[in-house]
């Protein structure tokens, strides 16, 4: 599930959208200004950010800086014909804008074709100093290979694609079950889980990557 920040101040807004949103399968959080925006920013991780430009404490442009630090796409909500703030937006690296009002069909399909295109440039994903690159199917850490079994990273992925999330043993079965072939039951989960913190933590009995969720399951952050 796609994890989505709305920075919006205008709270109908806020309510249609993340309902529409949460109905086409994302999920989805909401920051009504500037402070707060950066604040989850820091805390948090997302796939993709919709900011509204003009916000009640500061503008789009602060949340859009620090959203492309962290290689996040981002769609901005523009005013309709505010033709500089929606170029202002482009130069900072925006990835595309709509104009208010829009349909929310619209919008759907503008945030999957952002999320496609970003899926499809295999970009390197840096987390705690490993390098995740998932055009080559290459980890490493300080410019050295780390080499996991099929199934290891696999396992990796899931983590990637739902940083931010608690998976629960279940889950990561039901994601893992069979992809390369092997029978796959919770005791073996639970090797395969050792096996890839011994290859990507620092310092495995102090996981920071994988975390466990005691009762719950496991975080990638």
């Amino acid at each position: 599930m796609y994890r989505l920040l709305l920075v919006e101040d205008d709270e109908s807004i806020v309510k249609s959208l993340t309902e529409y949103l949460s109905q086409e399968g994302f999920f989805v959080e909401s920051a009504n200004g500037q402070k707060e925006a950066l604040l989850k920013l820091d805390n948090s991780v997302y796939d993709l950010l919709l900011v509204d430009i003009s916000l009640a404490d500061g503008n789009g442009f602060a949340v859009c800086a620090l959203a492309k630090e962290k290689n996040y796409p981002v769609i901005f909500l523009t005013a309709s014909g505010d033709e500089y703030s929606v170029v202002a937006g482009l130069d900072m690296g925006a990835d595309d804008y709509i104009s208010k009002p829009f349909r929310p069909r619209e919008l759907v399909s503008r945030i999957k074709s952002v999320l496609r295109r970003y899926a499809n440039t295999g970009q390197t994903v840096q987390i705690h100093g490993i390098s995740i690159n998932t055009d080559k199917g290459a980890v490493s850490r300080d410019g050295k290979d780390i080499f996991l079994s099929a199934l290891e990273y696999r396992l990796l992925l899931v983590f990637l694609n739902n940083r931010g999330s608690v998976l629960s043993r279940n889950r990561l079965l039901e994601e893992i079950w069979d992809t390369c072939g092997d029978f796959v039951n919770d005791n073996t989960l639970t090797v395969y889980i050792k096996r890839l913190r011994e290859k990507i933590e620092t310092n495995p009995q102090e996981p920071k990557i994988i975390k466990t969720i005691r009762g719950l399951g496991y975080r990638m952050d």
